[in-house]
């Protein structure tokens, strides 16, 4: 890995599932800056004015907790963006489409958002000249933006067969095509080689490069829980065997957390570990947990750590998840120990729109 090259790193809440809290993501911004992120971006699946209700304006509670967001990070220096999925506004972007368009980035603008994310995810691809639709869409949202920097997301953001399976076949040439046609300075979202990646070699950075005609913006879903089988588990610790990221080869490295906000915390802690370079699968995880909790949760969590990461919730037997819950439920204070509990209880539900296994 590549250690004297400085990645510009940071969040997007881009999963389904149950989002972060207000008074969660306020915090958060402190942490990230205290950790060494660069950016938070808010793009929650559950925000139906950003997705398939995005012709309709922001609810004035969300864009007065989005301005007071704006103004938190300002003052920690922590760049926040907003993700907007215009869903499937290719099929028909006439008058009536820009029109709305138009109007639902000028109230972003409003906010004060230093970054704007284009999304083109999760919606058909089979559509005949796929790359000239979105390429004008993202031309004119980036004309009425006020956003210093904008990253779009294709719909097929990854070599995964998944994609293919779920959204039917992209055009031909669609990726070298979308990333011919879109102004250089746009950034490009980017999974790797699959929907979920354990690393990022050299030569498929490189081999993505060619084809988008950029470095790819690493979106990384890791430690994300939020689908059928991975809401059974607590991704604490991002590190994987071979793990690897050159980071001379990437534009930018955003983690998509998971659904809990306070225990996402102790693997970005993690990701900084590797994003600097820490050498072998030392263990990390007693270490982090020392750094953010008190020492009772701490020694808990580390010892618990396998067990919510790796055995489940859908495996753990009848004594055993007794026996955690009880102890979780009792840190009625502690927000880490009490989203334990609340995954313990099954309050985390699997959204099925979420196509990941």
């Amino acid at each position: 890995m590549q250690t004297d090259t400085i990645i510009q790193a940071g969040i997007i809440e881009g999963f389904f599932g149950k989002p972060w809290n207000w008074s969660a993501r306020l915090s958060g911004v402190d942490f990230l800056r205290d950790c060494g992120y660069q950016f938070y971006i808010y793009a929650p699946k559950a925000d139906p004015f950003l997705r398939r209700r995005w012709r309709e304006p922001l609810p004035a509670g969300t864009q007065e907790h989005l301005s007071e967001l704006a103004s938190r990070c300002r003052k920690s220096g922590v760049a926040l963006g907003i993700g907007l999925t215009p869903f499937e506004i290719y099929l028909n972007y006439d008058a009536a489409a820009r029109t709305a368009l138009r109007s639902k980035v000028l109230q972003l603008n409003e906010i004060g958002i230093g970054m704007l994310c284009i999304l083109f995810d999760d919606m058909r691809g089979d559509v005949d000249g796929l790359a000239d639709l979105q390429a004008e869409v993202i031309s004119d949202v980036c004309a009425w933006s006020n956003a210093e920097r904008f990253i779009v997301c294709p719909t097929y953001y990854s070599y995964d067969s998944r994609l293919t399976r779920e959204f039917g076949p992209p055009p031909r040439a669609y990726l070298r095509d979308f990333g011919r046609m879109i102004d250089r300075r746009v950034e490009v979202f980017w999974t790797g080689e699959k929907i979920i990646s354990d690393g990022y070699s050299a030569k498929h950075l490189t081999d993505v490069a060619a084809e988008i005609g950029r470095k790819p913006f690493i979106w990384d879903n890791r430690i994300s829980n939020d689908s059928r089988t991975r809401t059974n588990h607590l991704y604490l610790d991002p590190r994987a065997d071979g793990w690897e990221l050159p980071v001379d080869l990437v534009a930018g490295f955003a983690v998509n957390p998971m659904n809990q906000p306070y225990l996402s915390r102790i693997a970005l802690c993690g990701y900084r570990r590797l994003l600097a370079g820490t050498p072998g699968r030392r263990q990390v995880l007693p270490e982090v947990c020392r750094d953010l909790v008190v020492s009772r949760l701490a020694k808990r969590l580390a010892a618990d750590g396998r067990i919510l990461q790796n055995s489940g919730l859908s495996r753990l037997d009848t004594d055993t998840h007794r026996r955690l819950l009880e102890w979780y439920e009792t840190e009625k204070s502690d927000p880490y120990a009490q989203e334990v509990a609340a995954w313990l209880r099954g309050e985390y539900e699997f959204d099925p729109q979420c196509l990941t296994t």
